[in-house]
């Protein structure tokens, strides 16, 4: 394999404080912008670090519940649902300004991740959200998934998204964390899960499975103790394959 590129995001901005060991490792960060963490002075500190290391910039809105980090679903109206994301994601706009630096990407951060992944009404939300915002941005989504589907209805540009360091279910969502195998932190096997989804666009399932998956960006969550060993490994191994992470 040469000359062939991804993009390794990582979830950034949460107050774990390692971002300056996972910077230089990756090509896109999703940086919390209030929702299940972060506040202006961390959006402002990762911001620069990101440009620094020339790293492309997303905004990470969640369900507002910092006691849960945004990994319950919380039932909101639409409206205020709406309210909360974008709200978020101004924010990030506002401070990305100052800077003179564009907003790439989108990418929803926990349950809200999830719940727009197969949930109509949520994931319409989110693209009139999206909508309203009148940027270039693109979603990272996942693929096959109910966001997916409406984004391209809608001619709002993705990426799709796979998790370099979470098992799948058959259906292609993500091994609940309340089950002992959801994570994988061993390098070898995150190395070989990404290798094998970017290089035969299938992913081995929980039950042994092959499914058909598509991804142009990997996440690592940066939330893992981990993490920066984790991202720099993967990073190191996928250039000895020839592949660029840009």
């Amino acid at each position: 394999m040469k000359n062939l590129v991804l993009d390794i995001n990582a979830d950034i901005g949460e107050g774990i404080g390692n971002e300056h060991l996972i910077m230089p490792y990756i090509s896109s960060c999703n940086i919390a912008c209030g929702g299940h963490a972060g506040d202006e002075a961390t959006m402002k500190e990762v911001v620069q670090l990101a440009k620094k290391h020339q790293v492309k910039i997303g905004a990470h809105p969640s369900f507002p519940d910092k006691v849960n980090f945004g990994r319950k679903v919380m039932n909101m109206p639409c409206v205020t649902l709406y309210a909360s994301i974008k709200t978020q994601i101004k924010s990030l706009l506002a401070i990305l300004n100052e800077a003179h630096l564009p907003l790439h990407h989108v990418k929803l951060h926990g349950a809200l991740y999830n719940q727009a992944a197969i949930d109509n009404k949520t994931a319409n939300t989110v693209i009139e959200v999206m909508k309203s915002l009148m940027l270039p941005a693109k979603l990272y989504v996942p693929y096959n998934s109910v966001i997916a589907k409406l984004a391209i209805e809608q001619d709002i540009p993705i990426m799709y998204e796979a998790f370099a360091d979470r098992n799948y279910n058959d259906d292609l969502t993500l091994v609940s964390r309340n089950e002992p195998n959801a994570l994988i932190e061993d390098s070898d096997k995150m190395f070989n899960h990404v290798f094998e989804m970017f290089s035969t666009k299938k992913v081995k399932t929980v039950t042994g499975n092959y499914k058909t998956i598509k991804a142009e960006t990997f996440c690592v969550h940066g939330d893992h103790p981990n993490a920066p060993k984790l991202i720099k490994n993967l990073s190191v191994r996928l250039a000895e394959k020839g592949i660029k992470v840009r």
